[in-house]
């Protein structure tokens, strides 16, 4: 049996890898107490509003990975969709790095956005060729 990285299955198997880690994250971001921040990085406070926040839209984003896993020929749409939020993702996250805080988890983050995205990008290059 010859493996391809042009099978649909991986592009649905490594949208359900990333669907995952933004799970893990988001239910981290959620109830992760404030006062744990500082091993990321960051200054601990009380109010965790915007990290609670983040956790949601980390497993609102889970919802898209998972139908586009589901079926990434009806939901193309929602593959070119994860691809640009990992690159915005990718580009916010280096620029803070840079311009704002150097926590480690932020470039660490950066990096594995970048990564997360490139690799869709290239699994669903590789399925289009396919269908061509």
């Amino acid at each position: 049996m010859k493996i391809s990285l042009n099978d649909p299955r991986f592009l649905s198997w490594f949208l359900w890898l990333v669907m995952l880690h933004s799970l893990g994250v988001g239910i981290g971001l959620i109830f992760m107490p404030g006062s744990w921040m500082s091993f990321f990085g960051f200054e601990p406070y009380v109010q965790n509003f915007y990290q609670a926040q983040g956790g949601i839209f980390h497993i609102v984003m889970c919802v898209a990975y998972s139908i586009a896993a589901i079926d990434n020929k009806k939901y193309e749409v929602l593959i070119s969709f994860s691809i640009i939020a990992k690159f915005i993702a990718f580009v916010f996250l280096l620029l803070y790095f840079v311009l704002v805080d150097q926590a480690w988890i932020i470039i660490f983050s950066s990096i594995g956005d970048g990564l997360m995205g490139t690799v869709i990008l290239l699994l669903y290059q590789a399925n289009k060729k396919k269908t061509e």
